[in-house]
């Protein structure tokens, strides 16, 4: 047991160490995962999953991978699917049985499989897994299309890959004469009946349960995980492999439901997701022998290349004609194609069945997947980023600001910014206050940034930092509070004066921090855009350093962030650090000169409050700062 327990340990930590690490050095997390797994298991002997979980480790495996399918449906909204709709279609129903079919005959006229074996594994290799393309687009940065594109074919191609298999082993049975064709056919329907149905009758249920208050709001998490596993099983007695279909349509009707709660269940799905994902991958890597290593020769190498190079763009190039895609994307999608997790599973699960029936080199297609899966995450992991800026598929790669509230203030902020070629969005739901914004030729939304249709116009990864700079302060909080878990609770600002008890009590849950280092009001920032003061842009240099700038600075200047040489933008009121050389300071004060003014003529009205000032009556009084002449001093 003590053994078990620290095997478990070493699962844990060392995939939530590989996640850090992967985003530490800006690596494809996966790659670290399957080096981690490797590592622990074929290369050390440490873990043998399925010597120490015994029974419990495919069915453990299997509700992981559903568990993460049914997270990856929870992403897919109807409403960002609409420009790709066409596109996606014709590679689910044209591209994946193409690539069934020459995979199929790759893997045994190059391969070198028996037809029974590279049937079942041409329909495994159809998947694009979700646990490998959401990670690798989340690093990636591509434009909302492709890879709005890409993750809806990862994640609905599972489940059919998945069922391809299942149709392809059945078929097998039954020219060996083990099952009945009939019975095939029906079950088959039946089984892909119940997969729909039962996903959205499933998600039916929970939305009206959770809508009309059956079920408190502690236990939705739970109610909603305990549901997916559920059905998963339920579906799976009918239909081998056809839960992972149940649970990718309940996550789809899910995600195009109106439930208030949905977005902090899927907070939680994903951090669930992070962990078995990191766990999965490094299972099942572990569970690859040496001896299935070795088995890999010329002719392995000679498929993967093959599929790679061959079948996968061919298939998508012809399933893409005429759907509206750029070739750009289309040659994009025919290259990125990284299996992960689910096809994984799904050969260990056939292979077992067909070495039970007798197909001699059933064994071999484990061996062939993981060759795949490995060569595919390293390959389009590292390429994925290069190939999209190479293609111009890829957002700015500058970190950008989107600032809430339109205003004179905030207007002119942003236009610095735009000046600083900081990429920079205002948005408002008053058209008047966007008009000079409009004008200066800012991005701008218009309209409710809390709304579900901004979250799909405004992508929240095109922005590094968010500033609520409106004239309601609670306003400011609530929109800081809703971005918070998108950007991160340490980039989202806002302005607005703060009681301090009050600060320190809910600056951890609710709101944002203060975009000044003392929180100054709208109203102030207003009143100072009146007096005259402006936002200014200064670099420093090796001679000008933060000394020399912090002197020359008027007396009460707001300090709000600087840009480092590398377009990564420091705001100050998160940092103890000092800006260095080069970097470019953006400030909000009133010009040299005026503050010059201003601080003769505070000067001269100090002098002339105080009895030194006066003048005998025969004496004329001294000119004040500027040259300006006050008249005699009454007596």
């Amino acid at each position: 047991m003590d053994d078990i327990v620290l095997k478990l340990a070493v699962i844990g930590a060392a995939g939530i160490g590989a996640q850090w690490l992967a985003w530490k050095l800006q690596l494809p997390a996966i790659v670290l995962l399957l080096a981690a797994g490797f590592v622990a298991g074929p290369a050390t002997g440490f873990l043998d999953p399925a010597a120490d979980f015994g029974t419990a480790y495919r069915p453990m495996v299997s509700i992981a991978v559903a568990i993460i399918l049914f997270e990856g449906g929870l992403t897919l909204n109807l409403r960002e699917i609409r420009e790709t709709s066409t596109a996606v279609r014709r590679i689910i129903m044209y591209a994946g049985p193409l690539t069934w079919a020459m995979a199929a005959l790759a893997a045994h006229h190059i391969g070198g499989l028996s037809w029974p074996t590279a049937i079942v594994l041409g329909a495994i290799l159809v998947v694009t897994g979700p646990t490998v393309i959401i990670p690798l687009l989340r690093q990636a940065q591509l434009d909302a299309r492709p890879a709005s594109l890409l993750r809806w074919e990862a994640i609905v191609n599972d489940p059919i890959g998945a069922l391809f298999a299942v149709l392809a082993f059945e078929v097998i049975m039954v020219q060996a004469g083990l099952h009945q064709a009939d019975n095939l056919a029906v079950l088959i329907v039946f089984g892909f009946a119940l997969a729909v149905g039962g996903g959205w009758a499933a998600a039916r249920l929970i939305v009206w349960s959770f809508v009309n208050g059956h079920v408190p709001e502690y236990l939705k998490a739970p109610v909603l995980l305990a549901t997916v596993v559920a059905v998963y099983a339920a579906t799976n007695m009918v239909l081998e492999e056809a839960g992972l279909l149940t649970v990718t349509v309940m996550g789809l009707v899910l995600a195009n439901s109106r439930i208030a709660s949905l977005t902090d269940m899927r907070r939680f799905k994903e951090t669930i997701t992070t962990l078995l994902v990191s766990g999965v991958f490094i299972i099942l890597t572990a569970s690859l022998s040496l001896d299935d290593i070795r088995s890999l020769d010329l002719s392995a190498a000679l498929f993967v290349a093959g599929l790679l190079l061959v079948i996968r763009p061919v298939a998508v190039m012809l399933a893409t004609v005429r759907s509206g895609l750029t070739i750009q994307e289309r040659i994009l999608t025919s290259w990125i194609a990284p299996r992960g997790v689910v096809a994984v599973a799904v050969s260990g699960l056939f292979g077992t069945l067909l070495a039970d029936v007798g197909v001699a080199d059933a064994g071999r297609m484990v061996a062939f997947t993981f060759a795949v899966v490995v060569t595919t995450i390293v390959l389009h992991g590292f390429t994925l980023a290069p190939l999209a800026k190479f293609l111009k598929l890829r957002k700015a790669a500058k970190p950008g600001i989107l600032i809430v509230g339109g205003s004179r203030w905030s207007t002119a902020l942003a236009r610095k910014l735009k000046e600083a070629e900081v990429p920079v969005m205002l948005a408002d739901q008053n058209w008047n206050h966007l008009t000079e914004a409009r004008l200066a030729s800012i991005p701008v939304y218009f309209g409710e940034v809390l709304s579900e249709s901004a979250h799909h116009a405004i992508d929240p990864k095109s922005f590094s930092s968010l500033i609520a700079a409106g004239d309601n302060d609670a306003y400011n909080a609530l929109v800081c509070t809703d971005f918070g878990p998108e950007l991160g609770r340490s980039h989202v600002f806002q302005i607005g004066r703060i009681d301090e008890k009050a600060r320190q009590a809910l600056n951890f849950t609710l709101g944002g921090r203060s975009l000044t280092k003392e929180p100054v009001s709208f109203h102030d920032l207003r009143e100072k855009l009146l007096d005259g003061w402006t936002f200014q842009l200064t670099r420093l240099t090796d001679e000008y350093g933060w000394a020399a700038y912090e002197a020359s600075r008027p007396e009460g200047a707001l300090i709000l962030l600087w840009i480092k040489p590398s377009g990564a933008i420091v705001f100050a009121a998160t940092t103890s650090n000092t800006p260095g050389a080069n970097d470019r300071i953006l400030s909000f004060a009133i010009p040299k000169d005026e503050a010059r003014a201003e601080a003769a003529s505070k000067t001269a009205r100090k002098a002339e409050s105080t009895p030194a000032a006066k003048t005998a009556p025969d004496q004329k009084p001294l000119a004040a700062a500027g040259g300006t002449d006050q008249g005699k001093t009454p007596q």
